[in-house]
């Protein structure tokens, strides 16, 4: 429980707490609210004196929401929806959504299948804006570090609601114009693999080669699926890609049909409470629609 305090709490303190448990660091906080970054650490100053209590942890990296921030966080995310919700109520004209919508996936799904999905809706709501992050881990939507995931998995969390958007389907693949040219080559020991690195470990394409090539070390590791396509298509060897990145790329040409084994599935997720927001259901909506797969 929160303890008793004279010092009242406004919604503005809230805003401020807010903004910097999901930017994490106090210049980018003050980019969310329009104030410079000496504004947001005096606003914290003054919150955490009246308090008598911290809020966050610092570090040489920025800023972390202790268990105080966390619960603070969850009472100004209640208002956040709230005022999103009554500012539906005034107008419900679908050209006058506003606002920014966090978007977290990969790099592979933001460039395969997230941004040419978020082409029409840029045209349809110009004062729409988006943040997209790129990383493999999964942002926190429970903390609402974003709106929503678009993910490939096969167990999305459970406290998570969303759509499966369908498979996505993987093969070997090598440059057109390369020294590679059957899967026979690759059997035989003749073609340089390249692979996602140690930070997707578990990647099915990884499991994939690892079964049916186990003596076939990568020559070239990278960090991201679609670093695998990009460096396949300059010649530098055979490795394993979505369908929907390669199949529209001359430069490439596939050598196996899809590889069942390394198939996952394209999941769209939010928070429960989120897509309640009007902008963040109007997003979520059209990349239900407009997302797809080959």
């Amino acid at each position: 429980m929160i303890a008793t305090t004279q010092y009242r709490i406004s919604p503005s303190d809230l805003e401020v707490m807010l903004a910097l448990a999901r930017a994490g660091t106090l210049a980018s906080a003050g980019e969310r609210l329009g104030v410079d970054a000496s504004t947001v650490f005096r606003s914290l100053q003054r919150i955490e004196r009246g308090l008598g209590r911290p809020l966050f942890e610092r570090s040489r990296t920025g800023y972390l929401a202790n268990e105080l921030a966390t619960e603070l966080m969850a009472h100004a995310e209640q208002i956040e929806s709230a005022l999103e919700a009554a500012r539906s109520s005034v107008d419900s004209a679908p050209s006058s959504i506003a606002g920014s919508v966090r978007i977290t996936t990969t790099d592979t799904l933001l460039h395969g299948v997230v941004a040419p999905a978020l082409q029409g809706l840029r045209r349809a709501h110009p004062q729409l804006n988006f943040e997209l992050h790129t990383g493999n881990e999964l942002a926190s939507l429970t903390r609402r570090d974003a709106d929503i995931a678009v993910r490939a998995t096969r167990q999305p969390p459970q406290h998570l609601v969303g759509k499966r958007i369908g498979a996505i389907r993987v093969a070997l693949y090598a440059a057109r114009r390369g020294s590679v040219r059957s899967l026979a080559e690759v059997e035989a020991g003749q073609a340089d693999w390249i692979a996602p690195d140690d930070a997707l470990p578990e990647h099915p394409s990884v499991r994939w080669r690892k079964r049916h090539f186990p003596k076939a070390a990568p020559r070239y590791r990278v960090d991201s699926i679609l670093s695998v396509l990009e460096l396949v298509a300059l010649g530098l060897g055979v490795g394993i890609v979505p369908l929907f990145l390669a199949e529209g790329r001359k430069e490439v040409v596939r050598l196996t049909e899809p590889l069942d084994e390394g198939e996952t599935e394209l999941w769209l997720l939010t928070h429960p409470e989120a897509r309640h927001l009007r902008r963040v259901g109007l997003v979520y909506s059209h990349l239900a629609q407009a997302m797809s797969l080959p």
